[in-house]
């Protein structure tokens, strides 16, 4: 099986670490890789800047129960330590054998938990949408038949990984992840692709657009709302006046050219 180059799946972990902080309502810094954003407190309260000279793409490097781990994106609150993690994976071809990629996945889970067992975990998997009768692409390369059906290995893949699915506290099993998505990008919509629209179907747990909210609404059950009086672990609301948020345009257009709402206050 051929993953995806990180050339092709860094903009993915950006887009995570900008959306943690504008929509997740968490601090720049508190996130690796650190996006092209900066807090800046003005008249008593904390404003949002673009500033891309503090952009990078780093990964921070996790100590687990049973090795470190480098991961993709960290979120880690001061005196408490890593709060969300996302793991971003990326598949080209070979499609048969992404069942035997759940021994990794598991693992890494396992791996974290030991030692985080407060850990908010996430697993966003993108698989290349090839279509049956593409030229070039390989009978074992097909996702996607030529009705637009996903082929049965993905579909087995899926039902794998809702098992994985849905952590809801901190005693639950350690294999298991908070959050887990699985994307088909379609490779004959530009030089960029788009969500495949029909699988998962809307009903699935790992449709896309379920990630984010799940991974927030784990974060808040886990931390601020056992540890109310430690106030730097609620998340922040911005002001509508943020200069990184008008830069945007009108706040009734974010939510179209974000794919989300803001956070603000």
């Amino acid at each position: 099986m051929q993953w995806q180059s990180q050339q092709h799946i860094k903009p993915l972990h950006q887009h995570f670490a900008i959306r943690l902080v504008l929509e997740g309502g968490f601090l720049p810094e508190e996130i690796t890789p650190h996006p092209p954003l900066r807090a800046e407190s003005r008249k008593g309260e904390l404003t949002l800047v673009f500033d891309p000279s503090v952009q990078n793409q780093n990964e921070e490097t996790l100590l687990g129960g049973l090795k470190t781990k480098n991961v993709d994106v960290v979120v880690q609150k001061r005196g408490i330590g890593p709060v969300i993690a996302i793991s971003v994976k990326g598949t080209l071809n070979a499609f048969r054998n992404l069942t035997n990629r759940m021994e990794e996945a598991v693992g890494d889970a396992t791996n974290l938990h030991l030692m985080y067992p407060g850990l908010v975990y996430g697993f966003f998997h993108v698989l290349k949408a090839n279509r049956a009768g593409t030229a070039g692409i390989a009978l074992n390369d097909v996702a996607v038949t030529k009705d637009g059906t996903a082929v049965g290995s993905i579909t087995r893949y899926h039902t794998v990984l809702l098992a994985l699915t849905g952590r809801l506290l901190v005693r639950d099993e350690f294999s298991r992840y908070e959050s887990v998505a699985l994307a088909l990008i379609d490779p004959i919509a530009g030089p960029h692709g788009h969500i495949f629209p029909t699988f998962p179907t809307q009903n699935s747990r790992l449709r896309p657009e379920n990630f984010f909210p799940s991974l927030l609404e784990r974060y808040d059950l886990r931390f601020p709302y056992v540890a109310a009086s430690i106030r730097h672990l609620n998340r922040v609301t911005w002001p509508a006046t943020s200069p990184a948020l008008v830069a945007l345009g009108p706040p009734d257009q974010w939510e179209r050219i974000l794919g989300y709402q803001p956070r603000v206050s």
